[in-house]
This record gives C-alpha cells, sequence and structure tokens, in this order.
C-alpha cells in the first residue's frame, strides 16, 4: 500500500508574487515562516492587490533575507532590498489600515523606495506593506478559529493543501474539453503551501484532520479557485484553464473548488492571541497521515 507523503512545500514571501521551492519549513500558528507577510496594496484606499488584478506580479521574485527582509526581482527592475520595517514609527515603519477581502487590517509601511519600485513595475500607484505581528493582526474567521487563532496575508487560512494525483485528474479532464492545448497544468497555477502524493484523485475532499510529520493539522473547507489559476506563472498570461474544467466538474454553488484550506493545530492559551510556541517542520517525503 502508498503510504502518502509530503512531496513539495512552497512559501510566498510577498502575497500573489512568485514562490519559493524548499526542502523543510517551520510552521507557526499563522502559516509558514515568512509565508505572505508582505503585499501589495493600492497608494489610494488600500485595498490589496493581486494577480486577480496584476498578472504580472507572477513575475515578481522575492528572496527571503536575514531578519525577515525580501530582495525583489522582476524583468526589467533593478533589484531591490527591503529590510524589515522595524516596527510603527518613522515612513519606514507607519502602522496604517488597509484591505484585504472585506477585512481591516493593520500593517507597517514598507518605505518609498519599494513603494517607486512596485508602482514601476505595475505601471500603478502602489504600495508594499508588511505583517508585523501576525499573532495579532489578523484573527482568523471566526467560523473557523479556535482560541484566538490567527492568520498571515493569506486569503483564509494559514496553509493551502493539494494533491498530486487531484491534479493528473484535473489535466485529464482538460485534455478532454474544450481547451486541450491548455494542459497539462503545473501545481504552480494553484500555489499551494504543501502537496501530498500518493494519494486517491479528489481524497482531500473526505480529510477533516491530517497529520504531516510531526505536525497535526485541521482541514477546514475546500478552496475557491479564481482567475489566478489561469494565468501562466512563468509569462503571466491568461487562458482560459482550469475554471472552465472546474465549472464542469467540480462546482459547488458559485465556488470552482481545488486543494484545501489547513490550520495547524499547534500549543497556546485558549482564547488568547498565540505566540510562537514550539517549533514544528515539515519535510519534503514527510509522512501524511489521515486522522479523521
Amino acid at each position: 500500500m502508498v503510504i502518502p507523503a509530503l512531496s513539495a512545500i512552497h512559501v510566498y514571501p510577498v502575497k500573489s508574487a512568485s514562490g519559493i521551492a524548499a526542502r523543510e519549513a517551520v510552521v507557526e500558528p499563522w502559516g509558514l515562516v515568512g509565508d505572505r507577510r508582505w503585499m501589495v496594496v493600492e497608494a489610494a484606499g488600500g485595498r490589496y492587490v493581486t494577480q486577480r488584478q496584476q498578472a504580472s506580479l507572477a513575475l515578481v521574485s522575492a528572496e527571503p533575507l536575514p531578519g525577515g527582509g525580501i530582495r525583489l526581482g522582476a524583468p526589467g527592475r533593478e533589484p531591490l532590498t527591503v529590510p524589515a520595517p522595524p516596527g510603527p514609527g518613522g515612513e519606514a515603519g507607519a502602522l496604517s489600515t488597509v484591505w484585504l477581502h472585506r477585512e481591516a487590517v493593520e500593517v507597517v509601511s514598507a518605505g518609498a523606495a519599494a513603494d517607486a519600485w512596485f508602482s514601476g513595475f505595475l505601471g500603478s500607484a502602489v504600495r508594499l506593506v508588511h505583517l508585523d505581528d501576525p499573532a495579532l493582526r489578523r484573527p482568523l474567521n471566526a467560523e473557523y478559529a479556535r482560541g484566538g487563532e490567527t492568520v498571515s496575508l493569506a486569503d483564509e487560512f494559514p496553509l493551502l493543501l493539494t494533491t498530486t494525483a487531484s491534479l493528473d485528474a484535473l489535466n485529464s479532464l482538460i485534455a478532454q474539453g474544450d481547451h486541450p492545448d491548455e494542459g497539462p497544468l503545473p501545481m504552480n497555477r494553484f500555489r499551494p503551501n504543501v502537496v501530498v502524493e500518493g494519494t486517491a484523485p479528489w481524497a482531500e475532499d473526505d480529510w477533516r484532520r491530517i497529520r504531516i510529520g510531526e505536525t497535526v493539522f485541521r482541514v477546514t473547507k475546500p478552496c475557491a479557485r479564481c482567475v489566478i489559476t489561469t494565468t501562466d506563472q512563468e509569462t503571466a498570461e491568461r487562458g482560459k484553464e482550469p475554471l472552465r474544467t472546474l465549472a464542469r466538474h467540480r462546482r459547488a454553488g458559485d465556488q470552482l473548488l481545488f486543494g484545501q484550506n489547513l490550520v495547524p493545530e499547534l500549543p497556546g492559551p485558549s482564547g488568547a492571541p498565540r505566540e510562537a510556541g514550539p517549533v514544528t517542520r515539515l519535510r519534503v517525503g514527510d509522512p501524511v497521515e489521515i486522522l479523521d
């Protein structure tokens, strides 16, 4: 019998920019260390900006640096090193409120140099902001939260899981559909944090609680997919798939589903914001156990 295992780990330092493959990652209550702690927002109004509005964000790289900073890169732009803001105070470090979906989130400004770098690349006035204290800034959706859980700048939940078997099944359906020339699609279209191999297609739909290596996760809800999945992560060009095929085969009401959202079950005081406690790690090759 094949034992499910962790086949890939991905971290996305800047929300909606390109990701980084890792052999291992530390798990914090709000997500993997360094994952989605930075975000681009509109200069006027502070609304979040992702590949939904700016497909070219896929071409932006962000290399994590010691101390929480990042080194940005993009076609036609000189690389820029952005240190982690020290906290509220001064131009780089000014606390402000931005909007992620319908949530107001307090963040820290990355400063004028980072704002100009992104504005020049995207061709619109934007700012780069940093989530300085994920233990306090953004509570998890109350419908799914337990004991003061929080989340990074991810869309909804700390981690996103996909499986290779489900991608293979989806690609088979794409090959039989209206746009077979667009497939097979790579996993990076779905921007997961963790990828599991050795399962049946869509097995993750029935999971409620799993253990990956030494870490236990709640499986909260399926991930509803958007236009970002139609964006080639290497060229930023858009197509029709996989949304056309998901609409035929993976629709639940008005949502098109692929992957599952996870919340780590880590030690922490009930009813209070969680500080980073005992460290747990994910490693490529870790066994995946279905607990419920």
